[in-house]
């Protein structure tokens, strides 16, 4: 392999990389909100679209703030 091919190849490994850690903090942000909403005591227990709203910008934010840290790390460790 040449080192070209090498670097192309490491980009494709923090790509997917990137692309896991985005998807699992989004789920994880939103999960935590709808749980919130749904069971936190002296809340109505009723998920309306307010909170799948923010549970979707939550999701959001705690998807940018992952790849941020992924892209830091990638950043770190390239040659």
């Amino acid at each position: 392999m040449t080192d070209q091919q090498q670097t192309e190849d490491l980009d494709q490994v923090w790509e997917v990389r990137r692309r896991w850690v985005g998807i699992v903090a989004f789920l994880f942000g939103a999960g935590v909100v709808l749980g919130f909403f749904g069971f936190w005591p002296g809340l109505p227990h009723v998920v309306d679209w307010g909170a799948v709203l923010v549970a979707v910008l939550v999701g959001a934010v705690a998807r940018w703030a992952a790849q941020g840290w992924v892209n830091r790390l990638a950043r770190r460790r390239a040659p």
